[in-house]
């Protein structure tokens, strides 16, 4: 299972980006600490969530079909909940006692009570529910979905009401949302369509769009800098690289390229992690392989 990823790091922000088999340096940035097996879970993995205050990771185990729960005090995997059909990526939120768990192909988004893990309730959407955010100050959540998986030339983000669990209605963008991240400070909501080469930015109050900008064709995972009105996407095509935008105007201000940190051994078929900031802790799910059964890396941080 061994095999490797790359810590990169670009000049002007402190983002670290995750890359596939780029030549190795000596310095080592993250040390593995801790392997929690995860019995009887096959295939894929994608993403993760946090529950801070009782430390549980929770894990989309796609092509298992479950929602699987780990203890990250006790490091130690300590539940499965089965019956989704390509879970893709759930959303704690804390204030509301609720985990939110997105299903692409049965186009569902289940509602979990967190402390308990009892499923309270479920909503249907149209398939290709995948990417899901909460926005703490509207108490909504918001779900891409739909297009081609659904039979649709344009996508959806459907807005949940997060305390009554219903859907309010949808964003409209031209293809499948890749990404939806949330600018409070600006009362807006960014939604990236990589398949067109946009990103979408819409009110967060009334949800009309306010505009939208073209990427180049470019595309891969973004993050916010609130306070200096920048956005982050960290190129997935060759050559790998920063590009920068200012998120207000949406004018591309800068293009870094990747610089190679360091060069960890981890394992193949790796494809996402969470950083625990609050314990300097990197975790990444480990697919089944062989005799090897899935598993939760833990790394620990280099001050």
């Amino acid at each position: 299972m061994k095999g490797s990823f790359a810590i990169c790091a670009v000049t002007l922000a402190q983002v670290l980006v995750i890359v596939p088999d780029m030549p190795a340096q000596d310095k080592q940035a993250l040390h593995l600490i801790q392997t929690i097996p995860m019995p009887n879970v096959k295939g894929r993995i994608d993403h993760m969530d946090v529950d801070l205050e009782s430390k549980r990771l929770f894990i989309a185990a796609v092509e298992n079909g479950s929602m699987e729960v780990v203890d990250l005090t006790a490091g130690k995997w300590v539940r499965t909940i089965p019956g989704f059909k390509t879970p893709t990526e759930m959303c704690y939120v804390r204030e509301l006692n609720k985990i939110f768990v997105a299903s692409r192909d049965d186009g569902m988004v289940r509602v979990f009570r967190s402390n308990s893990l009892e499923l309270i309730d479920s909503i249907k959407l149209e398939l290709g529910a995948n990417r899901i955010v909460y926005d703490p100050a509207r108490k909504y959540v918001y779900v891409g979905y739909g297009a081609k998986l659904a039979g649709f030339d344009y996508g959806r983000v459907g807005i949940i009401d997060a305390r009554s669990d219903k859907l309010l209605g949808d964003m409209i963008v031209e293809a499948h949302p890749s990404q939806i991240l949330l600018d409070n400070a600006a009362h807006r909501i960014l939604v990236a369509v990589w398949e067109v080469g946009k990103i979408d930015v819409f009110d967060a109050i009334d949800h009309q769009m306010l505009l939208t900008w073209t990427t180049g064709g470019q595309s891969g995972d973004m993050a916010l800098d609130h306070a200096h009105h920048r956005l982050f996407t960290a190129t997935r095509t060759a050559p790998q690289m920063m590009i920068v935008y200012d998120s207000d105007s949406g004018q591309e201000v800068a293009r870094l390229p990747d610089e190679l940190v360091a060069n960890v051994p981890s394992a193949i078929g790796i494809r996402t992690g969470y950083f625990f900031a609050k314990r300097d802790r990197f975790y990444v799910a480990v697919p089944a392989k062989g005799n090897e059964p899935a598993q939760v890396w833990t790394y620990e941080a280099e001050d």
